[in-house]
């Protein structure tokens, strides 16, 4: 049997859905009014699997070149093909992919389509990934 807080470290264990009482091997108050606080403000199994799509969609070299290429300005197919050195055919299946996660909206101007970061929130997440990066490391 294994009691909360015993003095004997506790190999960790998997936490079943009736399990109320959090279960740690480290000897330390727990405030059981703050974990459910805590896990109810925490997301939800649909929204991480939905977040972690789009951060997936993210996960290309080629797509994040692209958006750093749209963080400038729209620009047509033929315009961002040549600023990322890649095929227009090319840039065309990234672009498709990104619309479908709703990263980069597009508009037309007669035959010529024009493609665009979706909303600030994008540009906002694109330019804080590169500040974050480009931060020195702590030593």
């Amino acid at each position: 049997m294994t009691h909360l807080h015993s003095s004997q470290p506790q190999p960790p264990s998997q936490p079943s859905e009736a399990s109320e009482m959090p279960n740690c091997s480290v000897r330390h108050p727990v405030n059981l009014a703050d974990v459910q606080t805590r896990k109810s403000l925490a997301i939800d199994v649909e929204k991480a699997q939905s977040m972690a799509e789009f951060f997936s969609c993210l996960g290309d070299p080629n797509r994040l070149r692209i958006l750093s290429a749209l963080a400038l300005g729209e620009q047509c197919v033929c315009d961002l093909a040549a600023v990322v050195n890649m095929s227009e055919s090319a840039v065309s299946h990234q672009l498709r992919t990104l619309r479908s996660h709703r990263i980069v909206g597009y508009r037309r101007q007669g035959r010529n389509v024009f493609y665009y970061l979706k909303d600030h929130h994008v540009l906002n997440l694109y330019r804080d990934v590169a500040e974050h990066l480009d931060e020195p490391e702590d030593s």
